[in-house]
């Protein structure tokens, strides 16, 4: 192992576990990223440090006892990308990181075009709750533990498997997940077929010893699964399925979880939302596909308190409620939008969607327009860019003129605040992958004095 750990674009969510991966085995962690976040200040809280300007001058100057880990999502014509290339600096992408990290071990991967972040930390905090403990690479920050990195003398690793940048196929999981396979990302692959071919490539580097879970309708060949195949649903009858749902208060339910091997009755997810569900019955299934003991799932499903910014309901009251929403692809829209429309029946929801990347708003604006006309009111923002530059043409009001509601609007960001307190706000509901959750605390504070 290298003394030094050096990360470029240390701010996303995948990269911070992994400086923290380092951090807690006693290396120097440093990084730069674009812009201070409350994910970078508790990575500094933590005592590893961060930039936020482009200095190569920054990056530490033992060549040879330094290892540079960067993000797909850094531009190429950064500054400090070049300079480590130039200098010789050991290098790689953050998933070939995960790799090295998971390899010799089993690894339990959850993967898919939405629900994986959910569904791997709820994997992850199944296996948590069993005397073994596992050790999680997360996509997001679990609720029960307030962090997106777990660590455990077991040589069990949950990971969320990324399709960004065909960044799964570094992983050769034990078992694996498959949640969805939906067109995304298409700056990368192109076109539909090209993400099929991915997840097919994934597939096929599971263990022969071990099981993939696939969700049941998602039509993938699975000829070159070494591993068993099983199929999962939220209530279709197949290898792993609910039955017996009764809806319970607060957008919950009670449920009974049918598997191979028997049944599991009266299930409770601790966080609200049908979906939720639906991501219980695929991480239930890795569990017990693992000899995870029934009960052990059980119990663990009950305690799941969620992770942030996915259904994260901030404030509720019979009067107002705000809920803050990572979904940025449109399938994620309309079935979160279905879940918040359980939990909170009857009443009305004002959806405040900052758009993802140009490329995600020029393929998918009808798919968005048809997704956010499941609101009663709708706010847009202008498209929050990530890595991309503008291309002509293409802008949030692409999405909004084909939503079919009548109350709808196109605000600033700097004029997002005065634009809600203008309004009579039942259910707010924030959506987006970009900056939009630095308005969450706002929000959150308004929501509860209002």
């Amino acid at each position: 192992m290298y003394e030094n750990y050096y990360f470029i674009g240390i701010g996303g969510i995948g990269m911070s576990a992994i400086a923290r991966y380092f951090k807690h085995n006693g290396r120097n962690v440093s990084g730069y990223d674009r812009t201070p976040s409350p994910l970078t200040a508790k990575l500094e809280q933590e005592g590893i440090q961060v930039h936020y300007e482009d200095r190569p001058d920054l990056i530490p100057f033992d060549i040879d006892n330094t290892f540079v880990i960067y993000t797909p999502a850094i531009p190429e014509d950064l500054e400090e990308l070049r300079f480590v290339r130039e200098k010789g600096y050991a290098m790689c992408k953050r998933s070939k990181a995960l790799g090295l990290i998971t390899a010799g071990k089993d690894c339990l991967a959850v993967a898919g075009t939405h629900g994986k972040t959910t569904t791997s930390t709820l994997l992850a905090h199944i296996l948590t709750t069993r005397d073994e403990g596992c050790s999680a690479f997360l996509g997001g920050i679990s609720k029960n533990y307030h962090t997106n990195l777990l660590l455990s003398h077991s040589d069990d690793i949950v990971v969320e498997a990324d399709e960004f940048d065909r960044s799964f196929h570094q992983l050769h999981p034990l078992i694996a997940v498959i949640t969805a396979i939906d067109a995304d990302h298409l700056d990368i692959y192109g076109d539909y077929q090209s993400v099929m071919d991915a997840f097919v490539q994934f597939a096929s580097q599971i263990s022969a010893s071990g099981a993939l879970i696939l969700k049941k309708g998602v039509e993938m060949p699975c000829d070159r699964v070494k591993a068993r195949v099983y199929r999962y649903s939220f209530d279709s009858p197949c290898d792993f399925y609910a039955s017996d749902i009764k809806p319970l208060p607060y957008g919950r339910f009670d449920f009974t979880l049918n598997y191979p091997q028997g049944k599991i009755e009266h299930c409770t997810v601790g966080i609200p939302g049908w979906i939720n569900v639906e991501n219980a019955i695929a991480a239930s299934a890795a569990a017990l596909c693992h000899g995870v003991q029934p009960r052990v799932v059980k119990n663990a499903l009950a305690s799941f308190q969620g992770v942030e910014r996915r259904i994260d309901i901030h404030f509720s009251s019979d009067k107002h409620a705000y809920v803050d929403d990572y979904a940025h692809h449109p399938n994620e829209i309309k079935a979160a939008i279905s879940s918040i429309r359980d939990i909170f029946p009857g009443r009305k929801i004002l959806g405040i969607f900052q758009p993802h990347l140009y490329t995600r708003t020029r393929d998918f604006a009808d798919d968005f327009a048809a997704a956010l006309s499941g609101l009663d009111s709708l706010i847009m923002l202008p498209i929050y860019p990530a890595r991309e530059e503008p291309i002509e043409g293409v802008c949030s009001e692409m999405i909004l003129d084909k939503v079919t509601i009548a109350d709808k609007t196109i605000v600033p960001k700097e004029k997002l605040m005065e634009t809600v307190a203008s309004r009579d706000v039942d259910v707010l509901v924030t959506f987006g992958a970009g900056d939009i959750d630095r308005f969450v605390k706002p929000f959150e504070e308004y929501m509860s004095n209002v």
